[in-house]
């Protein structure tokens, strides 16, 4: 692994950057609410005062003592009874000339009170402020008194000490405190606990690592040169190289998912059954391609899948090297398989001594093989075409059908144009497909039969057997890359090949009911 030294891990940057915001969010929020909560307490208190000011204002008994001879007997009384129940510094009542009748401090009972009060009887409003008078600084409440008459004939005064202020803002400002120290230790063992997370999400990986892997990936992807894809559950690419995109081109929506419906099959196949495969063919306009698959994992769940498509084209060599040879070996283990059998019957008829028999069997067989020779070298001209034939001969030998070639066709005018290389593989799938399908039906009674000619200005080949034929709605299906009626996977893709490679040459293929019960292949490829 890529390991970047001299800078900070991702860990510690995480934890960090989530600390300091959380402890600088606390820090401004908590100066935020030391500034509220003074101006809050000061308010508070501020409206407490003039609550208590104008409660000692409509007292009846202080708005009665003020006609008494000496009314701060009474007034002192109702004024410390009220300061008490209410917690006030003090509750002072004073007359129209500014002199006390109540105090808590009974010496300053009869002096002058403050130049506030005053302004309170001549404007007859109330205030409130903050002060500083022989109590000490406090938050004052004043408040005019009437008489029934609705004339003013004194002023109530409340005040309550800053000190109660500073002890209520104390109070409460640490109580802030420690709920910032709370918050700020919380918020930091979340850091902790969600960096860590993040690192196990991301395989403990620092941001310049991830970097690297992702560059590397993306380098590793388009030095492939088979096309490879990645898609998730919802078949939405989530990697793609450039040989996958010129592949794919027109088959991508703009969601950015896969239309090639076989591929999407094929995904999807991947993903349900969790399982890979290989080897899966497929055409991409008229190319033959090999796809493989395998799913992508995460957390013991599929999550998508991988596909690897390359070209045959690509390993054509190798595979046409393989398939002469599979052939050749096909043929030579089918013909060895006959030849056993007809070389054990000749061992048993010169044991019997029947040697007439021997001599007229010898005879026979070496007359029909001379006689197919003979008949694909003089009535097809075309070498390919003849090797392919034979190859089929054989191959029917082995499958035990029975295989005819009408012995009035004939293949003398191929024009040199014409790609017999690439014809055979059309003629060779029919005729496989042919001889399967009358097996599968027939058994040994299976029957293929094959004509062709060259007259006129086409070249017409006919192919018929004995099978189960074509229904019509299979005639619509049966060139549909992936449709077949055989068991198995890597199936239905002859025909599929067959009709590419006809567009290739022009020609043209038609199905119809056979003589013998089956179906009738009939190709068509004009000479020019």
């Amino acid at each position: 692994m890529l390991v970047f030294k001299g800078q900070p891990k991702l860990l510690g940057q995480m934890i960090g950057l989530i600390s300091i915001v959380v402890c600088l969010t606390i820090l401004f929020v908590s100066a935020i609410f030391f500034t509220l909560i003074g101006d809050l307490t000061e308010k508070s208190l501020g409206n407490q005062a003039m609550t208590v000011a104008k409660m000692a204002a409509q007292n009846e008994t202080i708005i009665q003592a003020f006609d008494d001879p000496d009314p701060s007997i009474r007034i002192q009384s109702v004024a410390e009874s009220i300061r008490k129940s209410t917690g006030a510094g003090y509750v002072v009542i004073g007359n129209k000339d500014n002199v006390r009748y109540s105090h808590h401090i009974k010496k300053h009972i009869g002096k002058k009170m403050g130049t506030s009060s005053k302004e309170s009887l001549l404007n007859g409003k109330s205030v409130v402020y903050k002060g500083t008078g022989i109590s000490g600084s406090a938050i004052k409440a004043k408040t005019p008194i009437y008489n029934k008459a609705g004339e003013i004939i004194g002023v109530s005064s409340v005040g309550f000490l800053t000190t109660e202020v500073d002890e209520a803002r104390g109070e409460y400002q640490l109580k802030i405190l420690f709920f910032a120290l709370f918050i700020s230790l919380f918020g930091i063992t979340g850091a902790v606990t969600i960096a860590k997370r993040v690192k196990k999400l991301i395989f403990n990986l620092e941001p310049e690592e991830i970097s690297f892997l992702f560059k590397e990936k993306e380098a590793t992807l388009e030095s492939i040169r088979d096309a490879t894809i990645a898609v998730n559950n919802n078949q939405k690419i989530t990697s793609i190289n450039k040989r996958a995109r010129n592949l794919l081109e027109g088959q991508i929506s703009d969601e950015g998912k896969i239309t090639n419906s076989r591929l999407v099959r094929m995904a999807e196949s991947i993903i349900e059954q969790k399982e890979s495969i290989v080897r899966q063919r497929l055409l991409f306009e008229h190319q033959l391609y090999v796809a493989d698959g395998a799913p992508i994992w995460l957390n013991n769940q599929t999550k998508g899948a991988v596909l690897t498509i390359r070209p045959v084209s690509e390993i054509e060599k190798i595979e046409e090297e393989m398939s002469a040879v599979k052939s050749i070996t096909d043929n030579i283990r089918a013909q060895n398989h006959e030849y056993l059998n007809k070389l054990n019957t000749i061992y048993g008829l010169m044991v019997l001594e029947q040697y007439e028999e021997a001599r007229s069997f010898i005879a026979e067989e070496v007359r029909e093989r001379q006689d197919i020779v003979v008949f694909l070298t003089s009535s097809v001209k075309d070498p390919y075409i003849a090797a392919c034939l034979l190859g089929k001969i054989h191959r029917s030998k082995e499958m035990k059908v029975r295989f005819y070639i009408d012995e009035n066709s004939n293949l003398s005018a191929v024009p040199p144009s014409f790609d017999t290389k690439l014809f055979v593989t059309v003629l060779g799938n029919i005729i496989d497909n042919a001889m399967e399908a009358a097996g599968r039906l027939k058994g040994e009674e299976a029957l293929v039969s094959v004509s062709f000619t060259d007259i006129g200005r086409e070249l017409i080949f006919d192919i018929e057997d004995n099978g189960p034929g074509i229904s019509p709605e299979e005639e619509e299906q049966i060139f549909t890359e992936g449709f077949t009626t055989k068991d198995g996977d890597n199936h239905g893709i002859g025909l599929a090949i067959v009709k590419n490679t006809l567009q290739k040459l022009k020609g043209d293929l038609y199905i119809s009911r056979s003589s013998f019960g089956g179906a009738q292949f009939t190709i068509t490829i004009p000479k020019e």
